[in-house]
């Protein structure tokens, strides 16, 4: 019998198989991305502790000043935040967890602002 493809069960998978190899520590924490319809999140994660280091969003207001709905330009605020609050907590190396999505337009854009404010991965 057919069965509907199920996007979002596809990239659970994935992002199950991404977090098998990539861990965060305390010198190298892991950098993730959250892509829901309408918003964005970036966390920064030390896997070890269970802590939230650092993390931005388009639900904050600086990023909801910008015009339009979710778009490259505002995920690309949102990597420019996270990687400024990083940078204030003394961490420049980070690992990417690009969440089971694939590397392009938003998640890429992220990506991009936050290695150009400053983080390595």
């Amino acid at each position: 019998m057919y069965k509907r493809f199920d996007r979002n069960a596809a990239r659970k998978k994935r992002h199950y198989r991404i977090r098998a190899k990539v861990h965060g520590t305390p010198e190298r924490p892991r950098l993730n991305v959250f892509r829901s319809n309408l918003n964005m999140y970036a966390q920064i994660i030390d896997d070890t502790k269970g802590h939230t280091i650092a993390a931005a969003s388009t639900l904050e207001a600086q990023v909801k000043t910008e015009p339009g709905r979710l778009t490259i330009a505002k995920a690309a605020v949102v990597g420019r935040l996270v990687a400024e609050r990083a940078l204030a907590q003394g961490i420049t190396k980070v690992v990417f967890d690009r969440g089971g999505y694939r590397y392009h337009g938003r998640v890429k854009a992220l990506a991009d602002a936050a290695r150009e404010a400053g983080l390595e991965f």
